[in-house]
Formats: C-alpha cells, sequence, structure tokens
C-alpha cells in the first residue's frame, strides 16, 4: 500500500495515492464493489441543490423505494469517492470559504457502505485497520467517540459500539460518549437514522491526552471519520421504530483526511490545492499564499486565495456535471460562487479579467485522473466561466451606475431604498457586502429590515414552488416499515408486463389488451391494511396492472377499475406510482374495497396513446436534435404527458430558426418512413455496451428496455453494429407506439435557454401539431397584411398609430400563441422591424405638423421674447415638438402652449430661453399653469409638460402671462 506517511521523513503519499489506497483497500481485501462517483447535480430528489454527501444516491435503498430489478438494489457491499458539494440550502459554507482554512464548497467523500450486510463490528475493524495498518497513523492520536444514549427517546448508550472499539484495542480514554447532537445521525426530519462512531484525530500528539477536546471546535483535534449505523427509522410523529434491515453508511473528507497524512495543519497546504494556489500567483499581481486567517491577514489576500481556489474547483466540478450558473435553485448558488470568485479575484488579488478560467487546467491536472470526465470537459468549463466573469463585471459597472443615480434621487435622505438594493441583488447578482460597502464610502445606510423582509418574502415564495413539487399523496408512497411488511409477508413484486399488451389493429387502432388482477393490500395513512371503506381515498396493490406508474419521465396512466360482478361501480384512478417494484393505483373508494378482490383494469385509452405518441416522438426529436446540433448534444432530462412533451439538452448556444427547421424536417422524415418501434428487455451489461446508445443519468432496471426505431433490437446488439449512431436506440421503460407514422405530425412551439449551456424545447405532436401550423400560417398572413399596408403612403397620424397598435397587438398574439417556433422567430424579426418603422414614420409626420404649426406662430409674433398660445396639437409629444420648433428657430424666445383636447383635458408644454435662466424656470412655469387648470406638470428648468383641465384653461393663460411678466 505505497500511501503511508513516513512520518519524519521527506516523502508523504500523494493526495492521489491516498484516495486510490482507500477504494482498493475495501475492494480487494473486504470485497466491496467500487462505484464511480455520482455527478453533483442530484438525480430524483427535489430537496436538493446538490449532492452534499455520499450516501444521497444510496437514498432509494434505505429507504427501501429501490426496484428489486434495479442495479441498485444488487449492491450489499459498497465503496466510492463522492464528488459533495455544499453550498445553499441546509448545509451551506459558502460564506466560511475562505475565513479559515478548512471550509470548502467541493470536497471528496470517501465511503464505504454495507445495505444489510455487515455491522457495527465489522465496519469499526475495517476502519481501524485502514487508519492504523494502511495509513499507518499513531494510534495513540486516534479517539473514538459512541452515542452516549438518550432517556427522553427511550435510547440507551450504544455500548455495543463501545465494546467493539475497546475490543480493537484503543485505550478506554479514547472511547468516548456523547449525546445526540454529536452522535446520532438523521436523514432529515423524518426517515432513516441511527447512532454514529466519529473517529478524531489530534494533531499535536507527543503522548499528551487530547480527550477534552474532542468535538469542542479545537482545531488540533479534528473529526475525520464517521460511522453511521442506520438502525432506527424516525417517523412523522417524532418517535423512532426499529428498521427492517440495517445498514452501514460512512464518510471521511478527503481534504482532511491528506491534511493528516500529509502532516499539514491546512487542507490548503496539501497537494490538492498547492497547484491552484501557485497558479493563481502566476496569474494575478498579489503576494505568495502565506496560511495567513484573521487580522493576520492583511488585506484579506490569502483569503482571496482560498476563496479562488475552493471556488474554481467546484466550478469545474458542477459544469462538467450539468449545472450551469444560472438564475434558481443550484444554478443560483453556482452564479453567486462563480461571481464571489471573480471579485475576490479582481478587487483583492488585482488580478486581470480571465484568471479564473486561465486556473482549469490546473484543476482537472489535480482532480483529472479521478474524475475523467474533468479532462472531457475542460475547454467547456472555460468557455462558460469566461462568458459568466464578462457578463458579471459589465452587471458590476451597471449596478454602480444604479447606485449613483439613486443615491443623486433620494439627497438629502440618507435612506437607501430596500426594493432598489433587493432589485440589485436579485436581478443583477450584485453582491450584498458591495452594496453596504459602496453606501458607507458615500455615507448612506441601507433599510435592512425591510430588504430582510423581501428577501424573506422570496424564499417564502421559493419554499412554496418546492412544496409544490414534493410527492403529493402519502397514499401512493410506501414508508419502509410497509415496504419491509409486504416484502417479509412474501407479497409478490407487482407484475406490471400487461401495460405493453396492445397491438396495431387492420385499420391503423391502436387494441389495448383487457387486464383482470387482485386486490393484495391497501394503503391508507402510512399503514398496509386488508380493507377501506366507501369514500376513502386509498393505495391500491394488485398481483398484476397493465397501468404505466409514472417513471422516466411519463405521467402515470389514468382509468378505473371494476370488482368482477360489479359492472356498474366504477373505482376512478387518479395517479399511478412505482415504490420498490410494487405498483401503487391511487383510488377513491366508492363502495368498501378489500384485500383478494378480483377487479378487472380499464386504463383511459386516449390519454395512453397520447402519451405513447408524445413519448415516440421525444425519442425521434432526440435523435433529430442529435443529427443537426452535433454527437455532443446530450439529454439532460424530458417529461411527457398526453398533452404535449418537454426536452432539455445541451447547447453551446441559442438554437437557430434555420436548426429548428431542420430538426422538424429529420422527425417529419421518420413519421413519413413509418419506422417499426422495435422493443425487446436485454440484460444491462450487454445494453450498456451499445455504440451511440442514448441513456439519461438514472438508475435502470436489470434487465432493461431497449427502444429503436426501425432497426431489430438483436441487429444493434451485434458486435460492431453502428446502428444506434444512424437512428434513435434509447433505454427507456415507458410506453411507445409501434411505428412512427402514428405520431402523424411534431412542430417544436418553444424553444429557450434555462441557463447557459442548457435548452428546452416544448413540442405537440399530431392535430395538435397541426393546428399549430395553422394558426402560425394564419399569422403570418397578417403580419404581411400590415407589412402591405406600412408600406402605402400614409400621411395621418391617427392612421400610423392605429397601425403601430396593430402591430403591437400582433406582436402579443405571436409571442403568446401555441404555433411553430422557427415561424414565431421569424414573424417576431418582422414584427420588430414593422415596430421601428411605424415609430419613425409617426414621429416624421409629428414634425413635420409640428414644423407647420410653429411656422403660423413664428409669423403671428415675430421674435416676441415670450410666446403663450393655443394650438391643435393631436398629442402632448407633437405639442413639444411645436415648442421645440420654435425655440429653434428663435433662441431667445421662451414659449408656452397649451392644447385642449376634445376629452375634456387639455395638454400643456413650455420651453424657457437659456438667457433666462436660472431666473425662468420651465418646470415652475409649467407647474403653476397646470395648478391653475387642476393638473399635475414636472420637467427640468428649461422644458416641462403637463395637463389639467380645459375649465380652467382661461384662467391658466393669464397665469402663464404673468408668470413669464414676473421672471423676465
Amino acid at each position: 500500500w505505497p500511501c503511508s506517511p513516513r512520518r519524519g521523513g521527506a516523502a508523504c503519499p500523494s493526495a492521489g495515492q491516498i484516495r486510490a489506497a482507500f477504494l482498493r483497500f475495501f475492494e480487494e481485501r473486504h470485497g466491496h464493489r467500487r462505484l464511480p462517483s455520482a455527478p453533483v447535480r442530484p438525480r430524483g430528489d427535489p430537496r436538493l441543490l446538490f449532492v452534499n454527501a455520499g450516501m444521497n444516491q444510496f437514498k432509494p435503498i434505505f429507504l427501501g423505494t429501490v426496484h428489486p430489478r434495479s442495479e441498485l438494489a444488487q449492491h450489499r457491499r459498497v465503496v466510492n469517492s463522492q464528488k459533495c458539494v455544499r453550498a445553499g440550502g441546509k448545509h451551506n459554507d459558502l460564506e466560511d470559504v475562505g475565513r479559515d482554512t478548512y471550509h470548502h464548497t467541493f470536497f471528496e467523500m470517501l465511503g464505504n457502505w454495507s445495505f444489510g450486510d455487515y455491522f457495527k463490528e465489522e465496519a469499526c475493524s475495517m476502519a481501524w485497520e485502514l487508519l492504523t495498518e494502511v495509513y499507518e497513523i499513531p494510534r495513540d492520536r486516534l479517539y473514538v467517540t459512541y452515542f452516549g444514549g438518550d432517556p427522553s427517546l427511550g435510547l440507551s448508550a450504544d455500548e455495543e459500539c463501545r465494546d467493539v472499539w475497546l475490543r480493537l484495542g484503543v485505550p478506554a480514554s479514547h472511547v468516548l460518549p456523547f449525546p445526540l447532537k454529536d452522535n446520532f445521525w438523521e436523514m432529515g426530519d423524518t426517515g432513516p437514522c441511527g447512532p454514529c462512531t466519529e473517529i478524531h484525530y489530534d494533531h499535536v500528539g507527543g503522548g499528551r491526552n487530547a480527550a477534552a477536546l474532542v468535538n469542542q471546535g479545537s482545531p488540533d483535534v479534528v473529526e475525520i471519520w464517521n460511522l453511521v449505523f442506520m438502525q432506527y427509522s424516525r417517523e412523522v410523529e417524532g418517535n423512532l421504530l426499529p428498521l427492517p434491515q440495517h445498514h452501514v453508511d460512512t464518510g471521511m473528507g478527503l481534504e482532511r483526511l491528506v491534511t493528516v497524512l500529509q502532516n499539514k495543519r491546512s487542507n490548503y497546504d496539501t497537494d490538492l490545492f498547492t497547484p491552484i494556489l501557485d497558479a493563481i500567483h502566476k496569474g494575478c499581481r498579489a503576494p505568495r499564499y502565506q496560511g495567513l486567517v484573521g487580522d493576520a491577514d492583511v488585506g484579506r489576500v490569502n483569503m482571496a486565495y482560498r476563496v479562488v481556489a475552493d471556488h474554481v474547483r467546484t466550478l469545474c466540478v458542477c459544469v462538467t456535471d450539468g449545472i450551469y450558473p444560472g438564475f434558481s435553485g443550484a444554478e443560483l448558488v453556482l452564479r453567486r460562487i462563480l461571481r464571489r470568485a471573480v471579485r475576490f479575484c479582481s478587487e483583492v488579488l488585482g488580478a486581470p479579467p480571465g484568471l479564473l478560467a486561465s486556473l482549469v487546467p490546473t484543476v482537472v491536472e489535480v482532480l483529472g485522473d479521478a474524475y475523467p470526465e474533468l479532462t472531457r470537459n475542460a475547454n467547456q468549463i472555460k468557455d462558460i466561466i469566461n462568458e459568466n466573469e464578462a457578463a458579471f463585471l459589465s452587471s458590476l459597472e451597471r449596478g454602480r451606475r444604479i447606485i449613483e443615480r439613486t443615491v443623486q434621487q433620494i439627497e438629502p435622505s440618507t435612506n437607501f431604498p430596500a426594493e432598489v438594493a433587493w432589485s440589485l441583488y436579485g436581478s443583477l447578482g450584485f453582491p450584498l457586502d458591495l452594496i453596504d460597502l459602496m453606501l458607507e464610502e458615500k455615507g448612506i445606510t441601507l433599510d435592512s429590515a425591510a430588504f430582510n423582509e423581501l428577501a424573506l418574502e422570496d424564499a417564502k415564495r421559493k419554499a412554496g414552488g418546492l412544496q409544490a413539487e414534493q410527492p403529493g399523496s402519502t397514499n401512493t408512497q410506501l414508508d419502509v416499515h410497509s415496504l419491509a411488511q409486504l416484502q417479509g409477508s412474501s407479497v409478490p413484486a407487482t407484475d406490471d408486463s400487461p401495460k405493453y399488451a396492445y397491438t396495431l389493429g387492420q385499420h391503423g387502432q391502436y387494441e389495448f389488451s383487457p387486464c383482470q388482477a387482485t386486490v393484495l393490500m391497501l394503503y391508507r395513512d402510512q399503514s398496509l391494511q386488508k380493507e377501506v371503506g366507501a369514500g376513502q381515498r386509498c393505495g391500491v396493490i394488485l398481483d398484476r396492472t397493465n397501468f404505466y406508474a409514472e417513471q422516466g419521465g411519463q405521467d402515470s396512466d389514468q382509468g378505473y377499475m371494476i370488482r368482477l360482478g360489479q359492472q356498474d361501480v366504477l373505482f376512478p384512478v387518479e395517479s399511478v406510482h412505482l415504490c420498490g417494484g410494487y405498483v401503487i393505483h391511487e383510488v377513491t373508494a366508492v363502495e368498501t374495497l378489500r384485500a383478494g378482490d378480483q377487479v378487472q383494469l380499464f386504463v383511459d385509452e386516449a390519454q395512453r396513446l397520447a402519451c405513447m405518441t408524445n413519448h415516440t416522438a421525444t425519442h425521434l426529436l432526440n435523435f433529430a436534435l442529435r443529427h443537426v446540433l452535433g454527437d455532443n448534444t446530450e439529454q439532460r432530462g424530458s417529461h411527457v404527458t398526453a398533452e404535449r412533451l418537454r426536452f432539455d439538452f445541451d447547447t453551446k448556444g441559442h438554437v437557430t430558426v434555420e436548426q429548428l427547421q431542420q430538426v422538424e424536417q429529420v422527425v417529419q422524415d421518420l413519421i413519413k418512413k413509418n419506422e417499426v418501434v422495435h422493443m425487446a428487455e436485454v440484460p444491462l451489461t450487454l445494453a450498456r455496451r451499445v455504440e451511440g446508445l442514448r441513456a439519461v443519468d438514472e438508475g435502470y432496471p436489470d434487465p432493461v428496455r431497449i427502444v429503436s426505431l426501425g432497426v431489430p433490437v438483436e441487429n444493434v446488439l451485434t458486435c460492431d453494429s453502428e446502428a444506434a449512431m444512424q437512428t434513435s436506440v434509447e433505454l427507456c421503460c415507458g410506453t411507445h407506439l409501434l411505428q412512427t407514422g402514428s405520431v402523424e405530425d411534431l412542430a417544436i412551439i418553444s424553444e429557450r435557454q434555462l441557463v447557459k449551456g442548457i435548452s428546452r424545447v416544448i413540442a405537440v405532436t399530431g392535430k395538435q401539431a397541426k393546428e399549430a401550423r395553422e394558426v402560425g400560417q394564419c399569422l403570418a398572413l397578417e403580419v404581411d397584411s400590415v407589412s402591405l399596408r406600412m408600406k402605402q403612403r400614409i400621411t395621418s397620424i391617427p392612421e400610423m398609430q392605429n397601425l403601430s397598435k396593430e402591430v403591437g397587438q400582433l406582436t402579443q398574439v405571436v409571442a403568446s400563441t401555441a404555433m411553430p417556433q422557427w415561424q414565431r422567430r421569424e414573424l417576431q424579426t418582422i414584427l420588430k422591424a414593422l415596430q421601428r418603422t411605424a415609430n419613425t414614420a409617426i414621429k416624421k409626420l409629428e414634425l413635420q405638423q409640428a414644423e407647420k404649426k410653429a411656422q403660423i406662430l413664428l409669423a403671428k409674433y415675430c421674435n416676441q421674447p415670450v410666446i403663450i398660445d393655443t394650438v391643435p396639437a393631436d398629442s402632448l409629444s407633437i405639442l413639444m415638438k411645436v415648442v421645440n420648433q420654435l425655440c429653434d428657430k428663435s433662441p431667445g424666445t421662451s414659449v408656452l402652449l397649451l392644447s385642449p383636447q376634445a376629452s375634456g383635458e387639455v395638454l400643456c408644454a413650455c420651453q424657457v430661453s437659456k438667457n433666462c435662466l436660472p431666473t425662468f424656470s420651465a418646470a415652475d412655469w409649467a407647474v403653476a399653469v397646470c395648478t391653475q387648470m387642476e393638473g399635475k406638470a414636472g420637467g427640468s428648468p428649461i422644458v416641462a409638460k403637463g395637463s389639467g383641465n380645459a375649465k380652467g384653461m382661461q384662467g391658466a393663460l393669464t397665469t402663464a402671462l404673468e408668470f413669464a411678466q414676473s421672471k423676465l
């Protein structure tokens, strides 16, 4: 094991050797299966922003919801090194990063797991063997803690664990009990939990007893490994029940372990960080990193080094795993991480733009061997960092201007408006501490209470949205005890193969085979029941079903079931879910329903067929996007409903109008060919060998279903077959059409970028696609009609204004109507140009009209110092132009004009000659006149405008003259 430190010697093991030794130890000595790290984008858990612990990917095992045929369900002993990010949400280390030498946003978690295999004895023994024999850490520097019990929960001390450590030879003075908050681990408010034992390391050593410093926040004695023994489940009521199966979940932070084995006191002094810190020094004008913290770190230079080194690692890992800086959720957190790093680069380290992206090759060098995906995505990471940095620097400049302008507007007040600060923070991503700093320099303070209120409202709104995303009914989510009870009672998993039992009739119609089943169990209020009364909502578990349960991005079937012999009593099936191999039908019992009842199942055929159509169309779309945009186009998510389909994918830039047309054309060609849709179940290992196979990052059952368009599955599986490169071949459990011709048509009705690098398209099929095209054609004709009228010579301002209004209304209709997206973009481009043309024409006509009126008034008043009069004008804009024209042609004249309107309103516009400033103010003049007409006015000392009521117009003219005479 080439990883043990030679204490006192020069040669220390590298981080790579330490990581590799951990994985090999469990794989080779103790028969664990080595798994790759899951991506840091969580799979199927909307409550998590990022994967923040090694156990995240194994939650279905702990909860008992894992599909019995899935690869995940076969695991007994597992080891891996998991990429983790803790920033945002419950585990938020972001603001602490840089202040000390051990907080990180990205870290690696070394872990070994047992799923119903070994427990405390073996777990502790393996951990002790690795630390003391392989890594050769001196035993006298290690301390272990165990759960000391909690009388309020009726839990006694974990003496079993304590005795294991004593038998391993750990001195009693190094085996320490601690309460619930330190040594009892919980997954959440409810769910699997249990006592844990932690291993702590004393950096000082020297034969001292450091037991008093364990769990006291001392930097000298740190926790390095946590072994969790999952043996309970916390229920909704707060009580604990024993788990049907015991699991072991251990986690050891690689960064801390490397610090110990390389004889360092700071994670940033290990070879996981020193190459990055050296690269930062080369790229900036700051002095070299010295490891200083707190007051000793003058100018926060060392903090900046740590922030940038940590954050660039996080950026590299997140971007590689498909999380890009954006505006909500994990994407928003990553945006803040990037912007925090950019600020420290520019403001503290004095680095030029581009330093952050220049560090990517160094990060790849440090982490690329363990995570090869980083090497493959290095150029993309650099591009995304550079683009976002440029956008942020531009936002900073814009934010500074907004602050300057707001400060001027609020003078003489010294309270900065909270809503402006919130807008800067939320919309521009302007850092809050920078807002405070800039305001402090100007002697202005932010209304923090109002700002916090806005933040609280935003958090509540987001929490409400998250709540909506949570699985709705407790009658369809089996809890871990009910699952164990079903399995313990030998209740078989539901046979749902009848969902695939349908054929294509002679006349092209789909025929769905009937399905008869037996009620095995009912589930209500988190308990299994044999009987449910009328009017009660429950989950129904059958021995077999033809209903499709929601999975793989496809909505569940709906329909009804009837009891045999009771044709007139329908039990509506509202939704269907899969849980641990059992299909749960959510039903409202119209009569008493009992286990043992024989039922006949009827799927809503129209809804099922629509889902089948849209799911097959999704595969066609996936293939077409790859064909048009390139092989690097990877699926990021999809959702199929009866109404439409949604598809998210990687993209380097905006999808053009031409590309959208090409994608639709590729799909339509495949529809016209009426290709046969081949489906077959094959072993997962065999399926994964297929070159060009399309699959998303999720757990698949074994065997797995392959869906291939036009090419039989056996041909796809043959050695050296390139069929999957030429057509659509995907792993998919969904229900599909048997021939592509039934799709009829596909129209992409929306395409937008969710975040930089990920686009979302929404498409419709069949009749809806045809309707979308027809609507598009109708709107195109309307736009052509407006274009033709715009080209005619229009001399009437009202007529041109009506045309402009029509363009505006058409623009709104085009933006909101379901129509082909390529056509929408084309029409939007035309309408934008028409709007500009209309606005220019209106201005030109107004100017011509203003010139005529100005000429008449000039002839009437001939170089007089003040002109006060009434003129007909269709708008305030025209009236202002007349005033401007008069003053341009007679610079020494001050002008005020009123224009009575048919509505009874009087418009007012005025301009004061520069020769009359500052005694004569246009704004004061307009206010005096409009006040006389019971109206309002405003403006600058030179120009002003307003309006009032026609009843006071004569008095207003008198006031205008008297005011002017008093100032001249």
